[in-house]
């Protein structure tokens, strides 16, 4: 005990004598060890509570829990395999929610498309509520594509798909909301498609679904997200139908497609890069928020409207483009498409029209939950009941 005491008075002695070294040859503290890290998800939760807190008000809260907790997956089936899947999952209780639509939830308001770019100003702002007047037809979809999801505040998970005979999977597990921007593409018998921004391949499998396209540009800049899409393509779809001409898949930069293809294409989905809020929050691997991609994080909103105005100019007089993110940030959401609109008309002489996709909300609002009052466009809300998104997408027209 005796010899325990004398250490640590030894020990304090040298301490208090650190004064007296000189600072030359002090021992420096690693910083690295000592101090407090900050996560990248930790990062992204205190951005988003400072941004969405004030843009979504009351809402927040419980859009926060419901990011924060598992997401909700959808089936989408593969109308390549050769198994009777949708019968099995509707045994189990999951439903078709592009079928599942009552009558009387189809609304007969639909806004007339406003031509984007009347006024002077560089913002286009559209008042939803002054043309409720208007008797408008439904909107319309595309055919075939089919998704299968558990009722609401069921949170049962599907099974990993199994390959048919022909070694076909039977359906893709992704985001139900993620096939609403396929859906309101609204892809028709002949026409040429461009993916601009593909991998890693979930819209392309769905658009894939309809079985109309004409022609198939699918395009990603990333080499290694574009291997991911292929493989994805070679487990549901025929290697016949993989190696037809009217299929091609490519690597280049979706930023300079003006330049490649203009005036192409009948429908354009624009599926852009964003923040991925989701994942954000729950992987920190690969995470936007860590602080190594501040200066790639910040050019988001340019790199996104580069790409747009790219899908716009490739998209041929009176054809669609449909934008859309993974992120509830207005930064990335209206003021892209605000800001594609103006350059579209000041800088290429593009006018455009904006498609009111409110008749796709009536639609399926038993199975999602959308966020109210939006001046351009629909987002799809994470709900604990119904805990898919978030999905913003917006659509517009080219004028002839």
């Amino acid at each position: 005990m005796a010899l325990l005491m004398e250490t640590r008075l030894l020990l304090r002695k040298v301490k208090d004598l650190r004064c007296l070294t000189q600072k030359r040859h002090r021992v420096k503290e690693k910083w690295a060890a000592t101090r407090i890290k900050h996560p990248a998800t930790g990062l992204a939760l205190q951005n988003f509570d400072s941004t969405y807190s004030v843009q979504l008000g009351p809402l927040w809260p419980s859009v926060r829990a419901a990011l924060l907790s598992e997401r909700k997956y959808g089936a989408l089936l593969n109308n390549y395999g050769h198994d009777d899947v949708q019968a099995e999952l509707q045994a189990k209780g999951c439903k078709d929610f592009p079928s599942d639509i009552e009558t009387e939830a189809q609304p007969c308001l639909e806004q007339e498309p406003a031509v984007a770019g009347e006024e002077e100003s560089s913002h286009v702002s559209v008042n939803k509520s002054d043309l409720d007047a208007q008797q408008l037809p439904a909107l319309q979809l595309s055919p075939n594509i089919k998704c299968l999801v558990f009722p609401r505040g069921d949170i049962t998970r599907f099974k990993p798909a199994r390959p048919d005979m022909f070694g076909c999977l039977g359906y893709y597990l992704m985001d139900a909301a993620s096939v609403l921007p396929c859906l309101a593409l609204n892809v028709q018998e002949g026409h040429n498609v461009l993916d601009l921004c593909a991998a890693p391949g979930g819209k392309t499998l769905a658009l894939l679904q309809t079985k109309s396209i004409g022609f198939f540009g699918v395009n990603d800049t990333s080499v290694s997200r574009t291997t991911r899409l292929r493989k994805v393509l070679h487990s549901y779809v025929p290697k016949p139908l993989l190696s037809d001409e009217k299929l091609r898949i490519t690597t280049f930069d979706g930023t300079k497609w003006g330049e490649i293809e203009k005036n192409t294409f009948d429908r354009v989905l624009v599926d852009v890069p964003c923040t991925t809020d989701r994942h954000s929050l729950m992987e920190d691997d690969n995470n936007i928020f860590s602080k190594n991609r501040t200066g790639e994080r910040r050019r988001l909103p340019q790199l996104q409207l580069d790409l747009l105005l790219a899908g716009i100019e490739a998209a041929c007089p009176g054809g669609e483009i449909l934008y859309s993110t993974c992120t509830l940030s207005q930064i990335q959401n209206l003021s892209v498409v605000e800001q594609a609109i103006h350059t579209a008309r000041e800088d290429h002489g593009i006018q455009l029209q904006v498609v009111d996709l409110r008749p796709l909300t009536h639609m399926f609002r038993k199975t999602f939950d959308f966020a109210p009052d939006l001046p351009l466009g629909e987002m799809v809300v994470p709900h604990l009941a119904a805990n898919f998104g978030p999905i913003y997408m917006c659509k517009l027209r080219r004028l002839t």
